[in-house]
Protein backbone atom coordinates (compact mmCIF):
# COMPACT_ATOMS: atom_id res chain seq x y z
CA UNK A 1 0.00 0.00 0.00
CA UNK A 2 1.74 3.16 -0.65
CA UNK A 3 0.65 6.72 -0.11
CA UNK A 4 2.21 9.79 -1.52
CA UNK A 5 2.33 12.27 1.25
CA UNK A 6 1.90 16.08 0.99
CA UNK A 7 5.20 18.45 0.65
CA UNK A 8 4.42 21.66 3.19
CA UNK A 9 5.80 24.96 1.67
CA UNK A 10 8.43 26.54 4.00
CA UNK A 11 5.83 28.38 6.00
CA UNK A 12 3.61 25.14 6.47
CA UNK A 13 0.51 25.83 4.00
CA UNK A 14 0.44 22.68 1.64
CA UNK A 15 1.83 23.52 -1.78
CA UNK A 16 1.08 20.50 -3.78
CA UNK A 17 -1.96 18.24 -2.19
CA UNK A 18 -2.14 15.31 -4.10
CA UNK A 19 -4.72 15.06 -6.68
CA UNK A 20 -4.60 11.30 -6.37
CA UNK A 21 -6.32 10.63 -2.92
CA UNK A 22 -4.47 8.05 -0.41
CA UNK A 23 -6.04 5.14 0.45
CA UNK A 24 -7.16 4.42 4.04
CA UNK A 25 -4.92 2.09 6.16
CA UNK A 26 -5.42 -1.56 6.00
CA UNK A 27 -8.84 -2.94 7.98
CA UNK A 28 -10.91 -0.11 6.18
CA UNK A 29 -13.66 -0.04 3.77
CA UNK A 30 -15.60 3.47 2.79
CA UNK A 31 -18.29 4.55 0.36
CA UNK A 32 -20.40 7.03 -0.34
CA UNK A 33 -23.71 7.93 -2.07
CA UNK A 34 -26.69 10.37 -3.25
CA UNK A 35 -29.34 10.16 -1.23
CA UNK A 36 -31.07 13.49 -2.15
CA UNK A 37 -30.05 15.45 0.81
CA UNK A 38 -28.57 18.12 -1.29
CA UNK A 39 -28.64 18.63 -4.69
CA UNK A 40 -30.32 15.22 -6.84
CA UNK A 41 -27.34 13.70 -8.02
CA UNK A 42 -24.42 14.97 -6.07
CA UNK A 43 -23.28 12.76 -3.03
CA UNK A 44 -24.42 13.06 0.25
CA UNK A 45 -23.90 10.29 2.63
CA UNK A 46 -20.67 8.74 3.68
CA UNK A 47 -19.55 5.72 5.31
CA UNK A 48 -16.52 4.33 6.95
CA UNK A 49 -16.74 0.69 7.65
CA UNK A 50 -14.14 -1.86 10.07
CA UNK A 51 -14.46 -4.85 6.84
CA UNK A 52 -12.79 -7.32 8.89
CA UNK A 53 -9.70 -8.10 6.73
CA UNK A 54 -7.98 -8.54 9.94
CA UNK A 55 -9.89 -9.49 12.72
CA UNK A 56 -13.38 -9.14 13.66
CA UNK A 57 -13.95 -5.48 11.89
CA UNK A 58 -13.83 -4.00 15.78
CA UNK A 59 -11.85 -0.44 15.56
CA UNK A 60 -10.76 1.52 18.41
CA UNK A 61 -12.15 4.77 18.38
CA UNK A 62 -11.75 8.14 19.99
CA UNK A 63 -13.09 11.69 19.14
CA UNK A 64 -13.16 15.35 20.14
CA UNK A 65 -16.48 17.56 20.01
CA UNK A 66 -17.12 20.92 19.67
CA UNK A 67 -17.78 23.07 23.03
CA UNK A 68 -20.22 25.30 21.56
CA UNK A 69 -23.70 25.07 24.07
CA UNK A 70 -25.99 24.43 21.31
CA UNK A 71 -24.79 20.49 20.39
CA UNK A 72 -26.34 19.00 17.09
CA UNK A 73 -28.02 15.86 17.70
CA UNK A 74 -25.82 13.40 16.21
CA UNK A 75 -22.74 14.38 18.08
CA UNK A 76 -25.05 13.83 21.67
CA UNK A 77 -25.95 10.08 20.38
CA UNK A 78 -22.20 9.76 18.90
CA UNK A 79 -20.88 10.52 22.61
CA UNK A 80 -23.20 8.33 24.15
CA UNK A 81 -22.33 5.33 21.80
CA UNK A 82 -18.94 5.78 22.33
CA UNK A 83 -19.12 5.46 26.27
CA UNK A 84 -21.90 2.64 25.54
CA UNK A 85 -19.46 0.32 23.12
CA UNK A 86 -16.38 1.29 25.20
CA UNK A 87 -14.95 3.10 22.03
CA UNK A 88 -15.06 0.05 19.85
CA UNK A 89 -16.81 0.68 17.65
CA UNK A 90 -17.12 -1.33 13.56
CA UNK A 91 -19.14 2.15 11.42
CA UNK A 92 -18.71 6.22 10.86
CA UNK A 93 -21.86 7.46 8.89
CA UNK A 94 -22.35 11.58 8.03
CA UNK A 95 -24.24 13.03 5.87
CA UNK A 96 -23.86 15.87 3.97
CA UNK A 97 -26.65 18.90 3.51
CA UNK A 98 -28.49 19.22 6.78
CA UNK A 99 -26.81 19.66 10.25
CA UNK A 100 -29.26 17.94 12.32
CA UNK A 101 -28.70 20.76 14.85
CA UNK A 102 -31.73 22.77 17.19
CA UNK A 103 -34.09 20.20 16.36
CA UNK A 104 -34.81 18.75 19.65
CA UNK A 105 -36.07 15.77 20.56
CA UNK A 106 -37.23 14.76 16.91
CA UNK A 107 -34.03 15.50 15.61
CA UNK A 108 -32.15 13.21 18.27
CA UNK A 109 -34.53 10.24 17.21
CA UNK A 110 -33.98 10.62 13.28
CA UNK A 111 -30.09 10.36 14.70
CA UNK A 112 -30.79 7.23 16.70
CA UNK A 113 -32.78 5.72 13.13
CA UNK A 114 -30.30 6.19 11.07
CA UNK A 115 -27.72 4.08 13.52
CA UNK A 116 -29.64 1.82 14.15
CA UNK A 117 -31.24 1.60 10.65
CA UNK A 118 -27.45 1.15 9.66
CA UNK A 119 -26.75 -1.21 11.95
CA UNK A 120 -29.64 -3.46 10.49
CA UNK A 121 -28.09 -3.39 7.22
CA UNK A 122 -24.35 -4.50 7.77
CA UNK A 123 -25.58 -6.75 10.70
CA UNK A 124 -23.35 -4.68 13.49
CA UNK A 125 -24.99 -3.82 16.73
CA UNK A 126 -26.16 -0.16 16.69
CA UNK A 127 -23.99 0.12 19.75
CA UNK A 128 -20.66 0.11 17.27
CA UNK A 129 -22.17 2.69 15.25
CA UNK A 130 -20.70 6.80 15.00
CA UNK A 131 -23.10 9.19 13.36
CA UNK A 132 -22.20 13.06 12.48
CA UNK A 133 -24.24 15.42 10.14
CA UNK A 134 -23.20 18.67 8.13
CA UNK A 135 -25.27 21.61 6.90
CA UNK A 136 -27.95 24.20 7.59
CA UNK A 137 -29.05 24.31 11.15
CA UNK A 138 -32.50 23.95 11.88
CA UNK A 139 -33.67 21.82 9.94
CA UNK A 140 -34.52 18.03 10.57
CA UNK A 141 -33.00 15.66 9.06
CA UNK A 142 -34.44 13.74 5.94
CA UNK A 143 -34.37 10.44 7.56
CA UNK A 144 -36.60 8.55 5.13
CA UNK A 145 -34.54 9.56 1.62
CA UNK A 146 -31.26 8.02 4.39
CA UNK A 147 -32.82 4.91 5.37
CA UNK A 148 -33.65 4.43 1.73
CA UNK A 149 -30.22 4.73 0.56
CA UNK A 150 -28.69 2.36 3.32
CA UNK A 151 -28.58 -0.74 0.96
CA UNK A 152 -26.99 1.38 -1.99
CA UNK A 153 -24.43 2.94 0.72
CA UNK A 154 -23.61 -0.71 1.98
CA UNK A 155 -22.73 -1.77 -1.76
CA UNK A 156 -20.71 0.96 -2.23
CA UNK A 157 -18.18 -0.47 0.22
CA UNK A 158 -14.98 -0.85 -0.67
CA UNK A 159 -11.38 -0.81 0.65
CA UNK A 160 -8.36 1.86 -0.63
CA UNK A 161 -9.52 5.38 -2.14
CA UNK A 162 -11.02 7.65 0.47
CA UNK A 163 -11.82 10.05 -2.94
CA UNK A 164 -15.72 9.14 -2.48
CA UNK A 165 -16.16 9.33 1.23
CA UNK A 166 -14.28 12.40 1.42
CA UNK A 167 -16.20 13.97 -1.48
CA UNK A 168 -19.24 13.12 -0.27
CA UNK A 169 -19.18 15.24 3.40
CA UNK A 170 -18.43 18.59 1.17
CA UNK A 171 -21.03 21.09 1.73
CA UNK A 172 -19.62 24.43 0.55
CA UNK A 173 -15.90 23.63 0.29
CA UNK A 174 -14.48 23.56 -3.44
CA UNK A 175 -12.78 20.72 -3.36
CA UNK A 176 -11.94 17.69 -0.91
CA UNK A 177 -9.16 17.28 1.44
CA UNK A 178 -7.09 14.66 2.10
CA UNK A 179 -3.59 13.48 3.69
CA UNK A 180 -1.30 10.63 4.75
CA UNK A 181 1.46 9.35 5.93
CA UNK A 182 3.75 5.94 6.20
CA UNK A 183 5.79 4.88 8.95
CA UNK A 184 8.79 2.77 8.24
CA UNK A 185 10.22 1.20 11.12
CA UNK A 186 12.45 -2.07 11.87
CA UNK A 187 11.39 -5.22 13.98
CA UNK A 188 14.49 -7.05 14.13
CA UNK A 189 15.18 -7.74 10.42
CA UNK A 190 11.37 -7.06 9.21
CA UNK A 191 10.63 -3.92 8.05
CA UNK A 192 6.86 -3.13 9.02
CA UNK A 193 5.20 -0.19 8.02
CA UNK A 194 1.95 1.51 9.52
CA UNK A 195 -0.92 4.43 7.77
CA UNK A 196 -2.10 7.48 9.10
CA UNK A 197 -4.61 8.73 6.39
CA UNK A 198 -7.19 11.80 6.96
CA UNK A 199 -10.04 13.61 5.45
CA UNK A 200 -11.81 16.97 6.48
CA UNK A 201 -14.48 18.73 5.51
CA UNK A 202 -14.81 22.59 6.02
CA UNK A 203 -15.12 26.03 4.83
CA UNK A 204 -17.32 28.30 6.35
CA UNK A 205 -17.81 28.61 10.27
CA UNK A 206 -14.86 27.65 11.32
CA UNK A 207 -13.51 28.29 14.86
CA UNK A 208 -12.86 24.73 16.23
CA UNK A 209 -13.09 24.94 20.32
CA UNK A 210 -12.88 21.29 20.77
CA UNK A 211 -12.12 20.25 19.25
CA UNK A 212 -19.02 23.39 9.95
CA UNK A 213 -15.63 21.38 10.11
CA UNK A 214 -15.25 17.51 10.55
CA UNK A 215 -12.17 15.65 10.09
CA UNK A 216 -11.73 11.42 10.34
CA UNK A 217 -8.11 9.97 10.83
CA UNK A 218 -7.77 6.27 10.39
CA UNK A 219 -4.54 3.61 10.87
CA UNK A 220 -3.88 0.53 10.93
CA UNK A 221 -1.43 0.62 13.84
CA UNK A 222 -2.51 -1.26 16.89
CA UNK A 223 -3.78 0.89 20.09
CA UNK A 224 -6.33 1.03 22.70
CA UNK A 225 -9.06 3.98 22.38
CA UNK A 226 -7.24 5.72 25.40
CA UNK A 227 -3.65 5.37 23.61
CA UNK A 228 -5.60 6.55 20.25
CA UNK A 229 -7.48 9.24 21.82
CA UNK A 230 -4.29 10.94 23.41
CA UNK A 231 -2.72 10.90 20.28
CA UNK A 232 -5.78 12.53 18.52
CA UNK A 233 -5.97 15.47 20.97
CA UNK A 234 -1.96 16.05 21.00
CA UNK A 235 -2.48 16.42 17.44
CA UNK A 236 -5.88 18.04 17.11
CA UNK A 237 -4.16 20.86 19.84
CA UNK A 238 -1.38 21.49 16.84
CA UNK A 239 -3.74 21.78 13.88
CA UNK A 240 -7.57 22.27 14.07
CA UNK A 241 -6.91 24.45 17.24
CA UNK A 242 -4.53 26.75 15.07
CA UNK A 243 -7.05 27.83 12.48
CA UNK A 244 -10.12 30.40 12.07
CA UNK A 245 -12.03 31.38 8.94
CA UNK A 246 -15.07 33.28 10.61
CA UNK A 247 -14.09 32.84 14.30
CA UNK A 248 -17.56 31.16 14.17
CA UNK A 249 -17.64 27.58 16.34
CA UNK A 250 -19.95 25.12 14.98
CA UNK A 251 -22.63 22.90 16.52
CA UNK A 252 -21.34 19.96 14.79
CA UNK A 253 -17.35 20.11 15.20
CA UNK A 254 -15.76 16.95 15.67
CA UNK A 255 -12.51 15.06 14.48
CA UNK A 256 -12.51 11.10 14.77
CA UNK A 257 -10.34 9.03 15.02
CA UNK A 258 -10.10 5.20 14.22
CA UNK A 259 -7.91 2.10 14.54
CA UNK A 260 -8.02 -1.07 12.63
CA UNK A 261 -5.17 -2.60 15.02
CA UNK A 262 -3.95 -4.41 12.14
CA UNK A 263 -0.27 -3.23 11.75
CA UNK A 264 0.52 -3.95 15.14
CA UNK A 265 2.81 -1.79 17.93
CA UNK A 266 4.18 1.30 16.26
CA UNK A 267 7.01 3.32 18.15
CA UNK A 268 4.95 6.45 19.85
CA UNK A 269 6.66 9.02 18.83
CA UNK A 270 6.86 8.31 14.86
CA UNK A 271 3.16 7.94 15.29
CA UNK A 272 2.79 11.30 16.77
CA UNK A 273 4.31 12.97 14.43
CA UNK A 274 2.35 11.01 11.25
CA UNK A 275 -0.97 11.89 13.48
CA UNK A 276 0.18 15.48 14.12
CA UNK A 277 1.36 16.10 10.40
CA UNK A 278 -1.82 14.71 9.16
CA UNK A 279 -4.21 16.69 11.36
CA UNK A 280 -2.21 19.97 10.85
CA UNK A 281 -2.01 19.42 6.69
CA UNK A 282 -5.96 18.95 6.83
CA UNK A 283 -6.27 22.14 9.17
CA UNK A 284 -4.95 24.13 6.84
CA UNK A 285 -6.59 23.22 3.68
CA UNK A 286 -9.71 23.94 5.34
CA UNK A 287 -7.92 27.49 5.89
CA UNK A 288 -7.09 27.43 2.22
CA UNK A 289 -10.36 26.54 1.60
CA UNK A 290 -11.91 28.82 3.41
CA UNK A 291 -15.61 30.72 1.63
CA UNK A 292 -14.20 33.22 -0.76
CA UNK A 293 -10.69 32.44 0.20
CA UNK A 294 -7.89 34.71 -1.63
CA UNK A 295 -5.07 35.05 0.76
CA UNK A 296 -3.76 33.49 3.69
CA UNK A 297 -2.48 34.82 6.74
CA UNK A 298 0.17 32.84 8.94
CA UNK A 299 1.26 34.81 12.53
CA UNK A 300 3.83 32.94 14.36
CA UNK A 301 4.59 34.26 17.91
CA UNK A 302 8.28 33.75 19.77
CA UNK A 303 9.37 35.49 22.82
CA UNK A 304 6.40 34.86 24.89
CA UNK A 305 6.34 34.18 28.70
CA UNK A 306 4.51 31.83 28.14
CA UNK A 307 3.14 29.31 25.28
CA UNK A 308 -0.51 30.54 26.49
CA UNK A 309 0.38 34.33 25.70
CA UNK A 310 1.98 33.64 22.77
CA UNK A 311 -1.32 31.52 21.09
CA UNK A 312 -3.00 34.24 22.58
CA UNK A 313 -1.26 37.01 20.45
CA UNK A 314 -1.24 35.23 17.60
CA UNK A 315 -4.65 34.37 17.87
CA UNK A 316 -5.95 38.33 18.39
CA UNK A 317 -3.80 39.54 15.63
CA UNK A 318 -5.26 36.48 13.00
CA UNK A 319 -8.43 36.97 13.95
CA UNK A 320 -8.83 40.82 14.10
CA UNK A 321 -11.17 41.65 11.17
CA UNK A 322 -8.77 44.98 10.34
CA UNK A 323 -6.02 43.02 10.16
CA UNK A 324 -7.59 40.41 8.00
CA UNK A 325 -9.28 42.57 5.21
CA UNK A 326 -5.50 44.38 5.41
CA UNK A 327 -4.71 41.15 4.34
CA UNK A 328 -7.39 40.54 1.69
CA UNK A 329 -5.93 44.61 0.05
CA UNK A 330 -2.56 43.41 0.25
CA UNK A 331 -2.34 46.08 2.38
CA UNK A 332 1.01 46.75 4.34
CA UNK A 333 -0.96 48.58 7.29
CA UNK A 334 0.94 47.29 9.82
CA UNK A 335 -0.41 49.40 12.75
CA UNK A 336 -3.56 47.11 12.94
CA UNK A 337 -1.23 43.98 13.99
CA UNK A 338 0.09 46.27 16.12
CA UNK A 339 -2.84 47.33 17.96
CA UNK A 340 -4.27 43.88 17.81
CA UNK A 341 -1.27 42.96 19.78
CA UNK A 342 -1.53 45.12 22.28
CA UNK A 343 -5.45 44.45 23.14
CA UNK A 344 -4.81 40.53 23.51
CA UNK A 345 -4.72 40.93 27.02
CA UNK A 346 -1.11 39.85 27.29
CA UNK A 347 1.92 42.11 29.02
CA UNK A 348 4.00 43.49 26.56
CA UNK A 349 6.87 46.58 25.91
CA UNK A 350 5.85 48.07 23.25
CA UNK A 351 9.62 49.17 23.29
CA UNK A 352 10.74 45.90 23.13
CA UNK A 353 8.33 44.30 20.43
CA UNK A 354 8.99 43.37 17.18
CA UNK A 355 6.81 42.87 14.21
CA UNK A 356 7.75 41.71 10.77
CA UNK A 357 6.47 40.59 7.64
CA UNK A 358 7.76 37.95 5.31
CA UNK A 359 10.71 38.54 7.31
CA UNK A 360 11.17 42.27 7.14
CA UNK A 361 11.12 44.37 10.39
CA UNK A 362 8.16 47.10 10.49
CA UNK A 363 7.93 48.06 13.91
CA UNK A 364 11.38 47.71 16.70
CA UNK A 365 12.69 49.98 19.41
CA UNK A 366 9.19 51.36 19.85
CA UNK A 367 9.01 53.33 16.44
CA UNK A 368 8.54 52.39 12.77
CA UNK A 369 11.88 50.71 10.97
CA UNK A 370 12.95 52.11 7.69
CA UNK A 371 11.60 49.02 5.82
CA UNK A 372 11.59 49.19 2.05
CA UNK A 373 7.86 49.76 0.93
CA UNK A 374 8.47 47.72 -2.18
CA UNK A 375 9.66 44.88 -0.13
CA UNK A 376 6.86 45.38 1.93
CA UNK A 377 3.98 45.25 -0.53
CA UNK A 378 5.56 42.06 -1.90
CA UNK A 379 5.15 40.45 1.80
CA UNK A 380 1.27 41.76 2.02
CA UNK A 381 0.61 40.39 -1.81
CA UNK A 382 1.99 36.68 -1.36
CA UNK A 383 -0.60 33.86 -1.60
CA UNK A 384 0.07 33.85 2.42
CA UNK A 385 1.05 36.71 4.21
CA UNK A 386 3.48 35.81 7.21
CA UNK A 387 3.71 37.79 10.31
CA UNK A 388 6.20 37.71 12.86
CA UNK A 389 5.52 38.78 16.62
CA UNK A 390 8.64 38.74 18.87
CA UNK A 391 7.35 39.94 22.24
CA UNK A 392 10.72 39.86 24.34
CA UNK A 393 9.59 38.52 27.27
CA UNK A 394 10.76 34.93 27.36
CA UNK A 395 11.40 31.92 25.20
CA UNK A 396 7.40 30.96 24.47
CA UNK A 397 6.17 30.45 20.88
CA UNK A 398 3.31 29.30 19.09
CA UNK A 399 1.15 30.14 15.61
CA UNK A 400 -2.36 30.22 14.45
CA UNK A 401 -3.39 30.83 10.71
CA UNK A 402 -6.81 32.31 9.04
CA UNK A 403 -7.22 34.12 6.21
CA UNK A 404 -8.26 37.22 4.42
CA UNK A 405 -11.25 38.21 4.77
CA UNK A 406 -13.40 39.11 1.71
CA UNK A 407 -16.09 40.17 -0.18
CA UNK A 408 -16.45 36.27 -1.84
CA UNK A 409 -17.16 35.41 2.11
CA UNK A 410 -19.59 37.75 2.59
CA UNK A 411 -21.99 36.96 -0.23
CA UNK A 412 -21.61 32.92 -0.01
CA UNK A 413 -22.72 33.39 3.79
CA UNK A 414 -25.44 36.54 3.12
CA UNK A 415 -27.41 34.06 0.86
CA UNK A 416 -26.94 30.83 2.16
CA UNK A 417 -30.09 29.00 2.79
CA UNK A 418 -31.62 31.49 0.03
Amino acid sequence: MTATPTTLSPNGIPSNPPTTAPHWPRGFSSGGVAAGIKKPGVNDLALLFGNGEFGNGELSAAAVFTRNLIVAAPIQVSRANLAVSSARIRALIINSGCANAATGEEGLVRSRRTIESLAATLGVPSQSVLVNSTGVIGVQLPIDRIEKALPALKASLQPGSCETFARSIMTTDTRPKWASRIIRWMDGTTERTCTVTGVAKGAGMIHPNMATMISVIATDATLTPSELDGHLRSAVEQSFHRISVDGDTSTNDSVFALSSNCAGTVPPNQLALAFEAVAQELALMVVRDGEGFERGLEVRVQGGRTQSDALQVARTVAMSLLVRTAVTGGDPNWGRILAAAGRAGVELNPSTLRVSAGGIALFAAGEPTNADSVAVRRAFTADTVRIELDLAMGDASDVFWSCGLTKRYVEINADYTT
